[in-house]
């Protein structure tokens, strides 16, 4: 009996315990200590920073958020997306996906320039990123986790990349799952990491076929909520307004929660690419309804995903470099 009451009081501590997890990358080079003796207080200046840039817009949360991805899925987690064009350098702020919506580069800009001040080119605008997005996760809700660090910064970008791999919010169920494949991310990362869209707005652009002619037949998404589409054309018209901004979850926009989830489940998810989740494939459905039951399972799966993908194809070692400013390249 003494056991049994033993093993219930600490299942109920463990309830009401703080979130934070702590996972080893599958890359030996990245690891949270990385910096400790290099810049000891590298964690607490990007946190700093973050946390500022937050307070003062919560949406940038999730701009910081989405770059990481952004950054990760074009050659990897290389920091390649905050070049700008200079030295034959082509940048990938102008593909499609970034185009008028990537968005927080002045934040990471004062980041590094903060990080310069305390130890002169040491920490990586790479890692900048990964860290940026932990402490957005986490300055919004969500949850916490150690971020593998010693990564490197490239030095070039990849237009055609960034056009071709990140997924768009209009690509088929099958397209989304092949891009996260590609990248060594599986079902379960894909659909832990849409959950990211619980924070942030979109553009009217980016859904407004669902609205109007989702399959060639100037009809509407049969998927989406009638109701909620009414709502959404009000501010989003056949033509015009394609930078009206969107709540991606409209129940809890600024707070990092699964109420996303729930969404889907009731045929609000604002995106294509976050609706198909629940309608092209059971085994999606299936991780859809148990976040939207279980907030605990969506962040711990949420966090293990993270560290996966920031672990995606990074420069270590001599590979690559650490910039003295973000968006461009050293001078040689």
């Amino acid at each position: 009996m003494a056991r049994s009451m033993s093993f219930f009081i600490f299942i109920a501590l463990l309830a009401f315990a703080p979130i934070c997890f702590s996972f080893k990358s599958n890359n030996d080079n990245l690891y949270p200590q990385y910096y400790y003796k290099s810049c000891p207080q590298a964690l607490e200046i990007v946190k700093s920073v973050v946390a500022k840039a937050v307070a003062k817009e919560a949406r940038m949360a999730a701009s910081l958020l989405r770059l990481h991805f952004h950054d990760c899925f074009v050659k990897g987690c290389d920091a390649s997306l905050l070049l700008d064009s200079s030295n034959g350098i082509v940048t990938e702020k102008g593909s499609n996906p970034n185009k008028n919506s990537a968005r927080g580069f002045e934040v990471l800009d004062e980041i590094k320039s903060a990080l310069e001040k305390e130890c002169p080119q040491t920490v990586s605008c790479a890692d900048i990123l990964a860290l940026a997005a932990r402490d957005s996760t986490v300055l919004s809700g969500g949850p916490n986790w150690e971020v593998p660090l010693g990564r490197r910064d490239s030095r070039s970008a990849s237009l055609s990349g960034s056009n071709n791999n990140i997924p768009a919010p209009n690509n088929t169920f099958d397209s989304i799952l092949s891009k996260f494949k590609r990248q060594g991310l599986d079902l379960v990362d894909l659909v832990a990491l849409s959950g990211s869209h619980t924070i942030g707005n979109s553009r009217c652009t980016s859904f407004r076929q669902r609205l109007y002619n989702q399959s060639g037949n100037n009809k509407p998404d049969s998927t989406l909520d009638q109701s909620y589409a009414a709502q959404l054309r009000n501010r989003c018209p056949k033509s015009g307004g394609d930078q009206n901004l969107f709540f991606l979850d409209f129940v809890s926009p600024t707070k990092f929660d699964n109420s996303y989830f729930k969404l889907l489940l009731a045929s609000k998810g604002l995106l294509n690419s976050d609706q198909v989740l629940t309608t092209k494939s059971e085994e999606s459905l299936a991780l859809v309804k148990q976040y939207a039951e279980n907030n605990a399972l969506f962040f711990d799966h949420f966090a293990k995903s993270m560290v996966k993908m920031g672990n995606i194809s990074p420069l270590t070692g001599s590979s690559g470099e650490i910039r003295k400013t973000c968006r461009k390249i050293n001078s040689s």
